[in-house]
């Protein structure tokens, strides 16, 4: 279960005994007081011999009412459904698929839908279907609201943009809002635009990086999940740092998707809570 709402003495207290109603047992507790918006955060998890997760999410909103929270409860053994979408930079998609054929990722690939063709037979090696939709200033609308209806056919839960280079549209972002993680090829903020390992070389940086982040009308500006860096020298091109960044883009998105699919992501306002 997560749960956020305002801070105030007491919610553990409620919590707690919520679950002792069911004879729960928790396993693994993490909260957090944001101090910006004064929203407390909770992430609990719990076993009981209660099966039906739908009962058990009323009796936890009987009990926290009085605080006027958000709350979310999943059996943890149904898996979050992820769509990913792609374009033609496959390094990010590869990994994702590969870890989800090791059982590392906890998480179901009903489809990938791209706007090329490029990755369709990578992606047919896993078995997952391939969705073509491609992209013209013409038939971007359309696109777009086709995206919205496979999210709603498949039950998807969150989706991935594995370098999927388009701009979404504001309608759509509000559609997927909070339910769509993006990885940028740079450390925001940072280099915006093309070619940003470009841009860095041509700066002499030291230091490369990725972020994944929510998915929000403002490019690149939405909250940020994860970030990672990596050191380089005068020594290393253009191509080289590509290379270099290609991997640090795969272990942030990996670990930006792992931690959405576990509930360990709480968005508040701008920023997350994220509970390692």
């Amino acid at each position: 279960m997560t749960f956020r709402c305002p801070d105030r003495p007491g919610i553990v207290y409620a919590v707690s005994g919520a679950l002792l109603q069911m004879q729960a047992n928790i396993i693994e507790k993490s909260q957090f007081s944001e101090p910006i918006s004064g929203t407390f955060c909770l992430r609990t998890r719990f076993e009981t011999d209660e099966a039906d997760s739908t009962h058990i999410k009323v009796v936890l909103e009987a009990e926290l009412a009085q605080f006027g929270g958000t709350l979310t409860v999943r059996n943890e053994e149904v898996k979050q459904r992820v769509l990913i979408m792609v374009s033609k930079f496959e390094h990010c998609l590869i990994d994702l698929l590969y870890r989800h054929s090791e059982g590392e990722l906890p998480v179901d690939i009903p489809l990938v839908v791209s706007n090329h063709w490029d990755c369709q037979e990578l992606v047919a090696r896993y078995g997952i279907p391939y969705v073509h939709l491609p992209v013209t200033k013409e038939t971007k609308r359309q696109q777009e609201q086709r995206l919205v209806e496979l999210v709603d056919e498949h039950h998807v839960d969150f989706v991935v943009l594995a370098r999927y280079m388009q701009v979404l549209s504001a309608e759509l972002c509000a559609a997927i809002s909070g339910r769509a993680i993006n990885i940028h090829h740079s450390f925001l903020p940072g280099f915006k635009g093309a070619k940003p390992y470009h841009q860095a070389y041509d700066r002499g940086v030291k230091l490369i990086g990725a972020t994944a982040h929510y998915v929000t009308s403002d490019l690149d500006e939405g909250p940020i999940i994860e970030q990672d860096v990596q050191r380089v020298t005068h020594a290393q091109n253009a191509e080289q740092l590509v290379v270099m960044g290609k991997d640090v883009e795969r272990q942030v998105l990996s670990r930006a998707v792992k931690w959405q699919a576990e509930d360990r992501v709480l968005l508040v306002g701008n920023r997350t809570v994220v509970f390692q």
